[in-house]
């Protein structure tokens, strides 16, 4: 085999490799992501619950309908 023809199949095989390795590490990094956003979603809807609850349970006082001191 030619060295310059060998030395280009080399060349690809290491880039080859080195982009094999980045795709597994983006993998990796993406699905960490996808947890996380599910963790967050879910906190976010339970605490939306909460909230709604809350809202439901509590009663609106007359002062809740004045204007601030401010004003």
């Amino acid at each position: 085999m030619d060295k310059a023809v060998e030395r280009r199949l080399i060349d690809l095989e290491s880039r080859l490799a080195h982009h094999e390795r980045m795709a597994e590490e983006l993998s990796s990094v993406v699905f960490e992501q996808g947890r996380a956003i599910d963790l967050l979603t879910a906190q976010v809807r339970r605490l939306r619950e909460r909230l709604m609850l809350l809202e439901a349970g509590a009663e609106r006082s007359p002062q809740d309908d004045r204007p601030p001191p401010h004003y």
